[in-house]
C-alpha cells in the first residue's frame, strides 16, 4: 500500500497544487487546482488545469475529490474543471458560510450563503476514505475562518497556515483573520508530531532561493521565522500584527474572493463575466 503525491507549481501565484492518490485503488484528490487568470486582459484559461488532467488520464486515476484549504485570495480555484471532467467532489471547511455572508454583504453578491455551492463542507475531525488511506480533517482557523488541512499518512497539506520556514506563517488581517486563533492552529499542527510532513500551498523563494513545496514540524519548530518552538502567543501576535501591517492587499483579491466563494462558478452570459471591485472615493 503506497501513497502517491505528486506536486504542480503554478508560478504566476506560487501555487502548488497536489494530486494524492493510493497506488492500488487509483483513488485520487485533488488540492487546490488553480485556474489560469490574465488580469489585465480578464482573459482565463485551463492550461494548468489541463497539464494536471493529463497526468490524471495518463496514471488513469479515479478522481473523488477537489479539496479546498480556504477560500483564497491569490487565485482563482479550478474547482470546477475537474468537477467537469471528472465527475470529482468539491469540498472544504464548513467556515466556508462565514466566509460568503461576509463577502456576499460587503460586495452585494447575489450568490449563496450556506455552502450549497459545494457537494460536501467538512467539520473539524472528520474522515473519509481515499482508497485504503483515511484523510482527516483539521480545522485550522487564523488565517481565514474557513480554514482546513487535511491529514493523511503521515502528511499534511496546510494550505496557508504556514509558509517554509524562512517565510514564516499566514497574514491573519482578512476578514474572519486572527492571530490568537492561528498561534493555537499551528500548535495543533505541531501536537501532531516532528516527523508528520507538512506540504505547502505556497512558496515565495526568499532571496531567490530554489523552489520547495515540503517541510517537517521538527523543522517549522526549529526555524520557522515567526513561530518557533518557544514563541509565546503574545509574542506571535505582536509579530504577525506588525507584519500585516506592511502587507499590501492580493492583486487578485477582488476576482479571486467573487468566484472562490462560489466553489469556483462563474455565472456567464455569452461567454462573459463581470467581477466587483469596491472603490474608496478621496475625502
Amino acid at each position: 500500500m503506497s501513497l502517491v503525491i505528486h506536486h504542480f507549481f503554478h508560478a504566476p501565484t506560487s501555487t502548488f497544487t497536489y494530486v494524492v492518490f493510493d497506488s492500488q485503488t487509483l483513488k485520487t484528490m485533488i488540492i487546490d487546482p488553480v485556474l489560469d487568470f490574465d488580469i489585465a486582459s480578464g482573459q482565463l484559461s485551463t492550461k494548468s488545469a489541463e497539464e494536471i488532467l493529463a497526468f490524471i488520464d495518463s496514471h488513469h486515476l479515479d478522481v473523488d475529490w477537489v479539496l479546498e484549504t480556504h477560500a483564497h485570495a491569490d487565485h482563482l480555484t479550478a474547482a470546477q474543471y475537474f468537477k467537469r471532467q471528472c465527475g470529482a467532489k468539491i469540498a472544504m471547511g464548513k467556515n466556508i458560510t462565514e466566509v460568503q455572508q461576509h463577502f456576499a454583504t460587503s460586495l452585494e453578491l447575489d450568490i449563496p450563503t450556506d455552502g450549497s455551492q459545494y457537494c460536501h463542507l467538512f467539520k473539524d475531525g472528520e474522515t473519509f476514505p481515499l482508497g485504503q488511506f483515511t484523510v482527516t480533517v483539521l480545522a485550522t482557523p487564523g488565517h481565514t475562518s474557513d480554514s482546513v488541512c487535511y491529514v493523511v499518512d503521515g502528511n499534511v497539506f496546510v494550505g496557508d497556515t504556514v509558509f517554509m520556514p524562512d517565510s514564516g506563517t499566514a497574514r491573519c488581517d482578512f476578514p474572519g483573520g486572527d492571530a490568537s486563533e492561528l498561534y493555537h492552529s499551528i500548535s495543533r499542527i505541531f501536537d501532531l508530531g516532528d516527523e508528520i510532513t507538512l506540504y505547502m500551498c505556497h512558496d515565495y523563494q526568499p532571496q531567490g532561493r530554489e523552489l520547495y513545496w515540503k517541510t517537517t514540524v521538527g523543522e517549522q519548530k526549529k526555524y520557522n521565522v515567526h513561530l518557533k518552538n518557544h514563541t509565546s502567543q503574545h509574542d506571535f501576535v505582536k509579530i504577525r500584527t506588525q507584519r500585516d501591517a506592511t502587507l499590501a492587499v492580493p492583486k487578485l483579491l477582488y476576482p479571486a474572493i467573487q468566484i472562490n466563494i462560489n466553489a469556483g462558478a462563474i455565472a456567464s452570459h455569452q461567454k462573459q463575466s463581470f467581477i466587483k471591485i469596491p472603490l474608496t472615493l478621496p475625502t
